[in-house]
């Protein structure tokens, strides 16, 4: 990648006629940088260095630290099934102050600090994005990714910071913060929500590259959980099968991936622009919340942010109105059960009632 100094270039065109020399070293600096073949396949910058991705048990710990895990698991949960435990989840995860230069955020920490504090749903936009000379060019070598499947908002080239940011997050990078943290956390079990707009097979060559995953992917046909439920949460840590990925698309269940609208009941996602819209309705006409099968129960995932994620806003409908909405609304909705996923924006953010998303999540685990 060509390197470039960008104040030895002004220096340079000092003095008379100095702005038309500069003008033209800058034109013949792009000029040779549309002529190098390499530039656009550069590699992007590199990511932080990040610990080698360990089994479901830390290396080294064997039988005794699944046993350890296990018991651990039972002390927590006993013997409830995922079903009946209530989980913190991130709207938009992905758009934060710490991954990448986003301007317009949903959360205010990294996909890993949000796991290091407690949130065990993320939702995530994939995009693919085909590498381009020119944002290469025009960036001056900060902008040269390769084509890959990528966490945009939008277009993967439209509005930097809006619909995509610098550095790039690429969505196997984040799947690997996500197997990393399980790695280094083996009683912890994490969900993963997509809203996907690549083909199966981009979806699946990308998932193919994180390290470790295949040990730890979920995958409901070997548990026949249509036939026998989901399993309890101890036998879950137990096997190390400790991610779940969900996708609105339903033609990649051979990848292991889900497809929440037929895996789950969910509530319309939009608190609306002034945050007065607190019924529970269904994202799905088709899908009741409170829809009943034989031998088997979705699991219920709650959304609670509105159109546009503000901090004020957070704030506003992050406490009282949430705990309230559960209670008088989506509980009710839902045929009498509370929430599996509970999703926010800014999750560490709340009214001054004393209650935060993460304490409401907390108390649905204490009731149920």
């Amino acid at each position: 990648m060509l390197n470039v100094d960008m104040s030895s270039l002004r220096r340079s065109g000092a003095g008379r006629g100095g702005s038309a020399r500069y003008l033209a070293a800058l034109l013949l600096l792009l000029l040779s940088l549309l002529a190098t073949p390499t530039v656009a396949s550069a590699a992007p910058p590199p990511a932080p260095a990040r610990a080698a991705t360990a089994a479901a048990v830390p290396a080294g710990a064997g039988q005794a630290g699944a046993t350890a895990a296990a018991t651990q698991a039972r002390a927590r949960w006993g013997d409830k099934r995922l079903d009946e435990v209530s989980f913190l989840a991130t709207h938009n995860a992905f758009t934060n102050y710490e991954d990448a230069r986003w301007t317009s955020v949903a959360q205010s920490e990294s996909i890993r600090h949000q796991l290091d504090n407690g949130v065990r749903g993320l939702s995530l936009d994939t995009h693919w994005y085909q590498k381009s000379r020119w944002l290469c060019v025009i960036s001056f070598g900060s902008d040269c990714y390769p084509s890959d499947v990528y966490l945009c908002h939008g277009e993967c080239k439209t509005f930097a910071g809006v619909t995509y940011a610098l550095p790039r997050q690429s969505f196997h990078g984040s799947m690997q913060t996500v197997v990393d943290f399980l790695a280094a956390n083996p009683t912890e079990v994490v969900s993963v929500f997509l809203e996907d707009y690549v083909s199966a097979q981009q979806l699946g060559n990308s998932l193919g590259r994180v390290r470790g995953l295949d040990q730890m992917l979920f995958r409901p046909d070997a548990w026949n959980v249509r036939g026998q439920g989901w399993p309890r949460m101890t036998d879950l840590i137990a096997s190390g099968k400790r991610l779940l990925i969900f996708s609105d698309e339903g033609d990649r269940e051979h990848l292991g991936v889900m497809h929440d609208k037929a895996w789950t009941v969910s509530n319309y996602w939009s608190l609306g622009d002034l945050g007065n819209d607190v019924s529970c309705v269904t994202r799905w006409a088709d899908v009741p919340l409170d829809r009943k099968e034989p031998g088997f129960r979705r699991l219920f995932t709650m959304s609670h942010h509105r159109n546009v994620p503000t901090v004020i806003n957070a704030a506003l409908d992050n406490g009282a109105k949430l705990r309230d909405r559960i209670d008088q609304r989506c509980r009710p909705a839902a045929g009498g059960r509370d929430p599996n996923f509970v999703a926010v924006d800014f999750h560490r953010l709340s009214d001054s009632s004393g209650h935060t998303p993460a304490s409401i999540v907390a108390g649905l685990n204490a009731r149920n």
